[in-house]
């Protein structure tokens, strides 16, 4: 499948997150992006140095920015377990905008068409590096990394494509 791209409707699908009381829950992507302006970004995985160190911090503390300019949702999506993903979100305790969303089987991924075969490195299949800007649904810009690159999907990447 061809990867999403600017012009494309954002597809649906169910991925899991932690509530506030640590139930597991499950959540439509539509019920999160329907009739709103949202940030969906993915990452390799939970707990790996750039996405630890550069992406998610990005997007939390650009998070009022975003929101100041019409954002209703920052999604942060990955090829990990709900458990992971939960634990990794409390490591960022400033954390109040960001959502961190679980693709354990990779499903949606695959749906994106942003799968990244990590095989070769005994990581199974991930997701690609992106940050796409969806406006009810519609994708306004798809920013799509290459391999383990960290050069086009930034939060300071999507804040210029909103100009």
């Amino acid at each position: 499948m061809a990867p999403i791209a600017v012009g494309d409707s954002l597809p649906d699908g169910t991925l899991s997150y932690f509530d506030a009381e640590d139930k597991l829950q499950q959540v439509s992507i539509h019920s999160l992006a329907d009739g709103k302006q949202v940030i969906l970004f993915g990452v390799p995985g939970a707990f790996t140095p750039t996405c630890s160190l550069k992406h998610v911090p990005g997007f939390i503390e650009k998070a009022a920015e975003f929101k100041s300019k019409g954002i209703n949702e920052i999604i942060c999506i990955s090829v990990n377990d709900p458990f992971v993903m939960n634990a990794w979100a409390k490591t960022y305790p400033e954390n109040k905008d960001v959502k961190f969303l679980a693709d354990g089987s990779a499903t949606y991924t695959h749906t994106l068409g942003l799968q990244l075969d990590l095989s070769e490195k005994g990581l199974g299949t991930r997701s690609k590096r992106f940050a796409l800007l969806v406006d009810n649904l519609k994708v306004k810009a798809a920013n799509i990394e290459q391999g383990g690159e960290f050069t086009v999907s930034s939060a300071d990447d999507i804040l210029k494509a909103m100009l």
